[in-house]
């Protein structure tokens, strides 16, 4: 045992906290500050075991002799030879031959390093923060017999010193490994955001290449054959009566097929923009009714909509589409409104009705406001609905984020 005295004593301490300045690991850390830890306290091995996260496990930090100790990266504390110190059942560990102090020789007890490395003098102290411990110092050594009391309390002064460094390793490694994941989860829900994105995309035109198949082909077909019905009519080689009903019929058919391909290929989103998109099909959608409903589009998006990309501006008028559907059809109102509004850092539209609400229609239009939700979620747009201005009607509500540098510009 090496006899300092007190200054040097202090100046070993005080050269422990200038060496752990600037160490950005553990590992680094404990070995930047052995040799000094030496004139304090003389050992073949040291290490620095900390706790991860709940206390359950640990790992091992170590220089001087490299163990299997330091390559276990979450062992668990019940087979740590120093659980009871861990657990804090004791407040220090002190041994003259680890080599047989049964201690360290439990049941499931990782002590192979001891064996292996004729670990036989060992001192351990806790690292605590607020009465928590948060890792243990130990210090080993070849010879048997080597270490007292008072290098228990040395040990004691070391710890403190590395006590808050290690505390802040440990709670930048911890927000780091948050940070990752936290990315890694943003990163793979993007990911697959993406991906839905280019789905729906490679759909819609799936959906406009049908649209003009049908409109080219199909439609085509069935105007022909409808005109030759009503030759036949005229001809008088069939009866009127036997035709009109096979003659209705096809018309319904036809009308029916117009109107899956104006939802097939939205033509007007795709010549005039969005606003007059969802103007279209509102005016359409309320005159076809017959019941007068009244209807009106406030646009205050000041040149916004025309910065969008295609594939948001279809889910967008997707989703309104579906919402001024679900409102003709099922709510019975006397009128129908859609508000776009725009600012510095979003989006809004708004689709609101005065009709009996959506707990009524909840049965009939779910698939509807599920789809919707969907479209919204993949644009990273905000989707709500709820009651409308005295509890009355339904106003369903999409908000997207738009790009800081690339705000809307007011009116001139």
């Amino acid at each position: 045992m090496l006899h300092l005295v007190p200054a040097a004593m202090f100046d070993h301490y005080l050269g422990i906290s200038r060496l752990l300045a600037g160490q950005l690991d553990f590992r680094s850390a404990i070995r930047s500050v052995a040799a000094e830890v030496a004139h304090i306290i003389p050992h073949d091995h040291l290490d620095v075991c900390v706790l991860l996260e709940g206390g359950n496990y640990h790992t091992a930090y170590e220089t001087g002799i490299e163990t299997a100790w330091g390559g276990l990266a979450g062992a668990p504390v019940v087979n740590s030879p120093i659980r009871s110190l861990l657990r804090g059942e004791v407040d220090f560990l002190l041994a003259d031959d680890a080599m047989t102090d049964p201690r360290f020789h439990f049941e499931g007890a990782f002590k192979r390093p001891i064996v292996e490395q004729s670990l036989r003098s060992r001192l351990h102290v806790p690292m605590k923060v607020q009465g928590t411990i948060i890792a243990a110092l130990s210090c080993s050594s070849h010879r048997a017999g080597v270490y007292t009391m008072e290098d228990i309390e040395r040990a004691r002064i070391i710890a403190d010193l590395l006590t808050p460094y290690f505390f802040a390793l440990q709670a930048a490694e911890q927000a780091q490994r948050s940070a990752i994941v936290e990315a890694e989860a943003r990163a793979r829900e993007e990911g697959l955001r993406q991906g839905a994105l280019k789905l729906t995309e490679a759909l819609e035109q799936e959906r406009q290449r049908i649209g003009m198949d049908l409109h080219d082909q199909t439609l085509a077909d069935l105007t022909r054959l409808a005109r030759r019905i009503d030759r036949l009519s005229r001809n008088g080689e069939l009866a009127p009566e036997t035709l009109e009903p096979i003659s209705r019929s096809l018309q319904h058919c036809m009308q029916d097929l117009r109107q899956i391909i104006e939802q097939a290929k939205p033509s007007v989103l795709q010549l005039f923009g969005l606003a007059q998109a969802i103007e279209h099909h509102l005016d359409r959608s309320t005159r076809d009714t017959g019941s007068g409903i009244e209807w009106g589009l406030v646009d205050e998006t000041h040149g916004a909509l025309e910065r969008l990309e295609p594939t948001v501006s279809v889910a967008l008028f997707r989703i309104a589409q579906e919402a001024i559907n679900n409102a003709v059809r099922h709510a019975a109102p006397l009128a129908v409104t859609v508000r776009l509004e725009a600012d510095d850092d979003r989006l809004s539209i708004e689709i609101s009705d005065d009709g009996t609400g959506l707990a009524k229609a909840r049965g009939r239009i779910g698939g509807g406001i599920d789809n919707m939700k969907t479209r919204a979620r993949l644009i990273s747009a905000r989707f709500t609905t709820g009651p409308g201005h005295n509890n009355r009607g339904t106003v369903v509500r999409v908000v997207l984020p738009l790009a800081p540098h690339d705000p809307p510009s007011g009116p001139n």
